[in-house]
């Protein structure tokens, strides 16, 4: 009986943690419309940080419409999901990538076999960094030459969501057979095998062949020292390659207060963020943390008779600058970089520059 009672308080303290986590997480939505909306709802329910793909309704006039009003194009309404996710885990532009995947952005009529503006392709952003992601999404499928004509997909503010009538939810769960049939009636994977053939999408990386210049650091192959020659100045190249270091204060970084990112001048990869930097008095551009560790390398550096922690970046290998012990909290820690080796991408361009996940980091 004890040992009972020891296994039900157990299990009782795991729900609440479990509780807890959860509620602790901070989700956000992501509204889109692809013609049918069961063909929409299974590639975003296997994606990790997904929480709910919901079906329904949006875009209208008609409060509370019904499908059989929508879909007589009565309403103003098209079909649509609504996707609440975790965006430590999956950012908004990775749910863009997956998105163009299901659908026919050329056609304005509709979507595949549902014909009519209540099937069309519309993005709904919920936030200013949402529209800025999607517009620049667009822009790159379309001149990526995927398609032969252009991407009409609109991209509106989000309204009002209206959930769909309980049957429709989760369809392809609860009506496999009917749901396989239709798919494969509408046409739609016949197109998306066509078009995408066996190309594979994951979280970590972008559409094949549209990825801005934000995204390119990934698959980076550094060039040669000539090359690199051609391409730096002569400071970037003495502090990239050749563990150089520029003067103190007579640099274009060690005064910027500006809101944005700092990336390798040579990879692009992201490194550090304005956020994170502070004046250390060194005359060096100085940050509490990284904004990508996965992309510091830290190496033991024992020039100058003593022992020092140099970093470079990962992609790249590039000498970036030292980190110390000395810095504020709450890391302790100062990274100390060389201007030369970082370039700036203020907020307001990241998504022109192919950087639109950080805008979150400057909206708080």
């Amino acid at each position: 009986m004890v040992k009972l009672m020891k296994v039900i308080i157990l299990t009782g303290v795991i729900a609440m943690l479990a509780f807890s986590v959860s509620e602790g997480a901070k989700y956000e939505t992501a509204t889109f419309a692809g013609g049918c909306f069961w063909c929409m709802v299974p590639p975003f329910e296997k994606l990790e940080g997904v929480a709910e793909v919901i079906s329904g309704y949006t875009g209208g006039h008609q409060e509370n419409p019904t499908y059989e009003e929508v879909s007589a194009g009565k309403t103003g309404h098209v079909e649509a999901i609504q996707i609440t996710y975790d965006p430590s885990k999956i950012s908004y532009a990775k749910l863009l990538d997956v998105f163009w995947r299901q659908i026919d952005p050329t056609d304005s009529g509709g979507q595949f076999v549902d014909r009519g503006s209540q099937y069309r392709s519309v993005i709904f952003y919920h936030t200013p960094e949402q529209k800025a992601l999607a517009e620049e999404s667009k822009e790159e499928l379309q001149r990526s030459g995927r398609f032969g004509s252009p991407i009409v997909t609109e991209i509106l503010q989000a309204g009002k969501f209206y959930k769909a009538e309980e049957y429709h939810q989760d369809y392809y769960k609860k009506n496999p057979i009917r749901y396989k049939f239709y798919r494969f009636q509408s046409g739609r994977d016949q197109f998306l095998k066509k078009v995408w053939g066996g190309e594979k999408i994951s979280q970590a990386s972008g559409l094949s062949g549209m990825q801005g210049s934000g995204e390119k650091w990934r698959t980076f192959v550094k060039p040669s020292r000539e090359e690199l020659k051609k391409r730096l100045t002569p400071m970037q190249y003495k502090v990239t390659q050749e563990n150089g270091t520029e003067p103190a204060f007579n640099n274009e970084y060690a005064n910027n207060k500006a809101e944005g990112i700092y990336v390798d001048v040579v990879s692009g990869e992201p490194l550090f963020s304005s956020l994170d930097k502070y004046d250390s008095g060194t005359g060096w551009p100085s940050f509490t943390k990284p904004l990508e560790p996965a992309n510091i390398v830290e190496r033991s550096d024992w020039g100058f008779f003593m022992r020092r922690t140099e970093v470079r970046s990962k992609h790249g290998d590039s000498h970036l600058g030292h980190v110390f012990n000395d810095g504020p909290r709450p890391t302790g820690l100062r990274y100390c970089m060389n201007s030369a080796a970082l370039r700036f991408i203020p907020k307001g361009d990241l998504a022109k520059e192919g950087y639109g996940q950080y805008l979150t980091l400057f909206s708080k």
